[in-house]
């Protein structure tokens, strides 16, 4: 399916979702946790960040419904809306433990996770930019450097569980912080499920 030549609906909202994600990843890791008033500020906003992804949703799906002629297929757009919400979900899932577990001091291992998820999602940001733009061949090294980011992500779930194990007392710290890092790595393989679709698109319109 070629795209259409008028500015579109979908191409529109497919960017302003990968902003929303891009921007929840930047507020999840600049915001600084000190007390436990920080961390339910922190889950407040990040849910408000997801209420957001989710009414972007909303409209995709409603403009889907009423519209016959689409720039990419169908179910590609809803794809790549709902990966993209994926990211958005886990940071808001990861926020919300941390205010249950009362994590006041995120540890390196989580810092070092969210940094790296930060940067995947302006990857997504860009890609969504350039889907935009219609330069699908452009959007390559992207994907490619969201696979690449993910296998470090993966390397850094090994280090720091085998790390917790080797240097942690407390069984329900570790219980905790194993959620924790697993919920993270899961939130880094979204940012790769954005990368395949974006693969898909690409072999099929470029």
């Amino acid at each position: 399916m070629i795209f259409g030549s008028k500015k579109d609906l979908f191409l529109d909202l497919l960017s302003s979702i990968a902003e929303n994600v891009r921007d929840s990843a930047q507020y999840f890791v600049d915001f600084k946790i000190d007390s436990e008033a920080d961390l339910k500020e922190f889950a407040r906003k990040m849910k408000e960040y997801e209420n957001k992804g989710d009414d972007f949703i909303h409209e995709l799906i409603i403009g889907l419904n009423k519209t016959f002629i689409t720039p990419l297929e169908r179910e590609d757009i809803l794809e790549l809306a709902n990966k993209m919400d994926d990211i958005l979900d886990g940071m808001e899932q990861c926020a919300s433990r941390f205010e249950m577990y009362n994590i006041v001091k995120p540890d390196q291992y989580m810092v070092k996770f969210a940094g790296h998820i930060l940067e995947a999602t302006y990857e997504v940001a860009e890609s969504a930019k350039l889907l935009h733009k219609k330069k699908l061949m452009e959007i390559r090294p992207h994907a490619i450097k969201l696979n690449d980011l993910e296998s470090v992500v993966d390397e850094l779930l090994r280090v720091s569980i085998k790390n917790l194990f080797a240097t942690e007392k407390d069984p329900i710290k570790i219980i905790q912080y194993k959620e924790l890092y697993e919920l993270l790595e899961a939130i880094s393989d979204s940012t790769e499920d954005v990368a395949d679709t974006l693969e898909t698109i690409i072999m099929r319109n470029a």
